[in-house]
């Protein structure tokens, strides 16, 4: 019984690390002369986000994990609000 849950674990793992692998690779495809890329790119790390949160809960860390999904769309709206009433003054 504990290798089917070792091997769920390993599986959960390896779709966090393929999922920062994507959203590490939509990060580098976006160029910085595109008009408003930082939202694209806040957006893609949700995708990271989402995997960090996955990962935390398969190696056992719920209360980091519950923090961590809590706090993450915090600090991305208050940058993102940042971004945005911040442009004008450049």
């Amino acid at each position: 019984m504990d290798d089917i849950f070792t091997i769920i674990k390993a599986v959960l793992i390896l779709a966090s690390a393929v999922l920062v692998l994507l959203a590490a690779f939509g990060i580098l495809r976006y160029k910085d002369d595109l008009e408003r890329v930082l939202y694209a790119r806040i957006h893609i790390l949700g995708v990271a986000d989402m995997a960090c949160i996955l990962a935390l809960l398969v190696l056992g860390e719920p209360i980091l994990a519950v923090a961590y999904f809590i706090l993450a769309p915090f600090a991305s709206h208050a940058i993102a609000n940042g971004f945005y009433y911040g442009e004008d003054k450049q």
